[in-house]
């Protein structure tokens, strides 16, 4: 399968698939498609009970309960996702000896040798205070995933032993032989003015580590702000979408 990923802040993943080629992706990601590729939404499973606990998973790991699989027909065809937000997409590998784990919400799309399944946090105080709760997002098999998040990307390859101590919403995904714990920031002051939360996630090598510049959470609480500057009591987005208005209206 060849593909592309296209833009900035605002990036598209392009597929482009031969005759009778597959992907599958996330129910609401495509952006277009060519009118000779198909698409079916499907249960992911071999059986009836394995499709249906299978759906299940995806829904505690954020995602649908339903997946949208594109196919070519008779000719080669392009189809085309991108993300809900803000940032960027990452296609990743998959073998069986190297599953990848990733924040809930992050899958875009991926080939149908890709399974994904949930990763619960076998840890108590990562669960707690890792900022992705208890469950992520594994992706198991042999293949290409593409996943999302927001803001521009920080890759680090650590080498075994290596630890990196990053804020708890700013962890994409991370290699399966990556060891993931948080931990408490250090003093109390630090803790209650530092501004940068109670605890860290620390993740220690070897294996591929992926951070975001901009999480969702973040993005959310800037447009309240706006918001709230704005006077009153519209949403973030009415706030920016009254600003837009007022400077596409001007005369000046």
């Amino acid at each position: 399968m060849k593909y592309e990923i296209e833009g900035d802040n605002l990036q598209v993943v392009r597929i482009f698939l031969d005759p009778e080629e597959e992907v599958y992706a996330e129910a609401g990601k495509m952006v277009y498609k060519t009118s000779n590729v198909s698409m079916e939404s499907k249960m992911m499973g071999s059986g009836l009970g394995d499709k249906i606990f299978g759906a299940l998973k995806r829904k505690v790991a954020g995602e649908s309960l339903f997946t949208t699989h594109f196919m070519a027909q008779d000719a080669p065809g392009e189809v085309g996702f991108a993300g809900d937000f803000p940032g960027r997409i990452e296609a990743i590998q998959i073998s069986p000896a190297k599953p990848f784990i990733a924040q809930k919400d992050a899958f875009i799309c991926a080939t149908p040798g890709v399974e994904l399944t949930i990763a619960f946090q076998k840890k108590i105080g990562a669960g707690l205070f890792g900022g992705e709760g208890f469950i992520l997002e594994k992706f198991q098999g042999e293949g290409v995933v593409f996943i999302h998040a927001g803001g521009d990307f920080v890759h680090f390859d650590l080498a075994p032993g290596q630890q990196l101590e990053v804020d708890t919403g700013c962890i994409v995904g991370f290699d399966a032989t990556v060891n993931y714990d948080v931990q408490f920031v250090g003093g109390i002051k630090t803790a209650i003015f530092g501004g940068e939360g109670l605890f860290l996630a620390t993740l220690r090598g070897p294996g591929k580590v992926i951070i975001q510049t901009m999480t969702l959470s973040k993005l959310r609480r800037e447009l309240g702000l706006m918001a709230h500057k704005s006077g009153g009591e519209k949403s973030g987005l009415g706030a920016i979408s009254d600003l837009a208005g007022g400077i596409f209206s001007s005369d000046d």
